[in-house]
């Protein structure tokens, strides 16, 4: 569920008419701040902030990102008129209340918001707001809303997940291939590769040894998985198409969740759905329109913390228009701040 809240104006510091955005990930922190008009005129960037893996980290990551989004926007000294943090790990009342005790202690702006990432993610993807989104990163949150309802999203509910999870399923059938349970994988050479390993012994060894230190960032393997799916690998491609077509049920569960039924739009974004193989996404979309046949895909139409902002600008009183969307896309910063 959307979780937002606006208290009263408070009397100090003077309020200027910009909002602030923030998109606080599992591999890294984006804000930015943002126009009454949709003028972008700061960002910034921190490494990651999940209050599950380490709430001092988590938050220290959102100040950094804000502060420099502040910098660059020349608006340090002065509050803005709302913020939404669009966050991973807001998850339960006691997530959001955290998240929003941060908010208030931090007093970027008297209008404050907190939502799950996944919702600011669909906020990001259509005009309205509205219909199903699935982002698929490291790992992967499906929201939806109907119209005059509040969002749904997929929180702990969620079970097919990101690149770490293809990662472990490129891993295993790498294995089987070796056992011999499974027919032989252009897989093995990929992931032997990307892992820098001689043999598929080796790899067992260093993914599961007492005294090895274990690779950073495994999820990296899913762009090989992806690749060699791409190329045709018949076991890349069972694993992408099962997976694709798992997170198409999930969408359905989110679609049902917010009343949603017949035709509405289907959003992706994430990493993963970036990548220019259409397989997973193609299994996706045809798992959900073989139950609603009237849905739409698109591609998001922006980066999640956009998403983070426009509600921000809505908390503020600001009707989105196609107008705001144009200079978000146009004015933002570089495409390499999203990168992982």
């Amino acid at each position: 569920m959307t979780v937002l809240e606006a208290p009263p104006a408070q009397p100090a510091g003077r309020v200027l008419d910009a909002v602030l955005g923030i998109d606080a990930g599992n591999t890294k922190t984006i804000a930015l701040i943002v126009g009454r008009g949709g003028e972008v005129l700061g960002w910034g960037r921190a490494g990651p902030s999940n209050i599950y893996v380490s709430r001092p980290l988590a938050l220290a990551a959102v100040e950094r990102a804000v502060a420099q989004a502040r910098e660059i926007a020349g608006l340090s000294a002065h509050r803005l008129q709302a913020v939404t943090l669009s966050a991973t790990g807001a998850d339960w009342p006691e997530d959001f209340e955290l998240l929003r005790a941060a908010l208030r202690q931090w007093d970027w702006a008297p209008r404050q918001g907190v939502v799950n990432d996944a919702v600011g993610a669909l906020r990001a993807g259509t005009l309205d707001g509205l219909g199903v989104a699935v982002v698929c990163g490291t790992s992967s949150g499906t929201a939806a809303r109907a119209a005059g309802q509040d969002a749904w999203h997929s929180s702990y509910w969620q079970e097919p997940e990101g690149a770490e999870e293809l990662a472990r399923l490129a891993v295993r059938a790498v294995y089987r291939a070796h056992l011999g349970i499974d027919p032989p994988t252009t897989l093995t050479a990929r992931v032997l590769a990307d892992l820098g390993c001689p043999d598929v012994d080796a790899l067992l060894h260093r993914l599961n040894a007492r005294t090895v230190r274990k690779p950073r960032k495994l999820g990296r393997l899913a762009k090989g998985l992806l690749d060699e799916a791409h190329a045709g690998d018949p076991t890349s491609r069972r694993i992408v198409q099962k997976h694709g077509a798992a997170l198409g049920d999930y969408a359905l569960v989110a679609a049902r969740r917010a009343g949603l039924s017949g035709g509405y739009h289907l959003v992706t974004s994430g990493g993963v759905m970036r990548h220019p193989s259409p397989l997973l996404r193609q299994a996706l979309v045809e798992q959900v329109q073989g139950a609603h046949p009237g849905v739409t895909w698109q591609p998001s139409r922006l980066e999640p913390v956009y998403g983070a902002a426009l509600l921000s600008l809505e908390l503020a009183g600001a009707s989105v228009t196609e107008e705001h969307f144009g200079r978000l896309a146009q004015g933002g910063p570089s495409a390499t701040l999203f990168l992982s």
